[in-house]
């Protein structure tokens, strides 16, 4: 005599099994096809079926089995996010824009940080392929990204976003770095500065020797020359940045103004710059909180990260769902914002 189907959940807790969809169409006493339907949110169910298949499915714990969908479907609904480090305002700005889009396509978002190792970062992305993920974003710091190659041609669709991929050709969202950079030192410029130092990071990173780029270019234009003493590229660990920017400071012939190069290097020359008894202009790239705040308030060359999360996020969703065509560079302007550092004339 076959076993009452409100006892299917006891008989597969039993044997070890799982409750399928069939166990679910027994105890609800209707067809499998009305299971499937309820199940993946189809429509053509009356709501007093759906009350009693959903009964059904608390009643048996039922879940559904993603490895079966994703087989017939293709996709897992799921992105790879890898970055350099989610600590940083920058980085948890873009990826929190980098969620929103992709929940805004149904897939849940997987993130990792490289803090700029570029094994870890490897490491993390192929963990993510071999998780099956529908795509990548890769804040990226290899300087060969061909370990890609198989992954890509396998599907996985794969956009750049901060800095572009080394060695293959692949869609990217960048900051016009150089433009922002060229911007804010016309400025300094344009205060009576000459003598404008610039600090940065470490020169193999494309975004900091972009901005270098950027900070040669405008002085050239104005027709200044530039003492490579005033020039300093390297970690931007607040001693190092202490050491350099004081020893500019030193100077029988002292720097008057400072581009420096990113938000943790605007924060290690600001704690030399308050206790210096010398004015010195400081026109920062990268906001960061409580800039507006200080005295005077500090001038920036402002990127919008959440901006650059969504424009890279949308980009993958639209490779994922068709386009086609060559890979696309999208390079989005950075803003001066004055505020009054910059602002103290020479």
């Amino acid at each position: 005599m076959a076993e009452p189907a409100h006892n299917s959940r006891g008989a597969a807790q039993r044997y070890g099994a799982r409750p399928t969809m069939k166990d679910v169409a027994a105890r609800a006493g209707v067809g499998l096809k009305t299971v499937s339907r309820v199940v993946n949110g189809e429509p053509g169910v009356t709501p007093d079926t759906m009350q009693r298949v959903q009964s059904a499915i608390d009643a048996l714990g039922f879940r559904r089995n993603d490895s079966a969908r994703i087989l017939r479907k293709g996709r897992t609904s799921s992105v790879g996010l890898v970055l350099e480090d989610l600590g940083d305002p920058f980085y948890s700005s873009l990826s929190r824009a980098v969620e929103e889009v992709a929940r805004g396509y149904g897939s849940l978002l997987f993130t990792g940080s490289s803090d700029e190792d570029p094994e870890r970062e490897q490491e993390l992305t192929l963990a993510f392929c071999a998780r099956r993920v529908d795509g990548l974003v890769i804040v990226p710091t290899s300087f060969d990204h061909r370990y890609l190659e198989p992954e890509i041609a396998a599907g996985i669709a794969s956009v750049f976003v901060d800095r572009p991929a080394e060695r293959i050709d692949a869609d990217a969202v960048l900051t016009d770095n150089a433009g922002a950079v060229r911007e804010g030192v016309a400025h300094l410029i344009g205060q009576g500065h000459r003598r404008i130092a610039f600090i940065g990071d470490q020169p193999r990173i494309h975004t900091a020797s972009e901005r270098l780029r950027g900070y040669r270019e405008t002085m050239a234009a104005a027709g200044l020359p530039v003492d490579e003493a005033w020039v300093s590229m390297g970690s931007t660990a607040p001693e190092r940045v202490h050491a350099e920017l004081s020893r500019m400071l030193d100077d029988p012939q002292p720097v008057t103004a400072l581009f420096s190069g990113n938000n943790r290097v605007t924060v290690a020359a600001l704690r030399v710059l308050t206790a210096s008894s010398r004015p010195v202009a400081l026109v920062g790239f990268d906001d960061f909180e409580l800039a507006d705040l200080l005295s005077p308030a500090v001038t920036v060359v402002a990127q919008d990260p959440a901006r650059l999360g969504r424009t890279a996020t949308e980009l993958l969703f639209n490779r994922l769902e068709g386009e086609t065509g060559p890979p696309r560079r999208v390079e989005l302007r950075g803003r001066l914002i004055v505020r009054g550092s910059g602002e103290i004339a020479f």
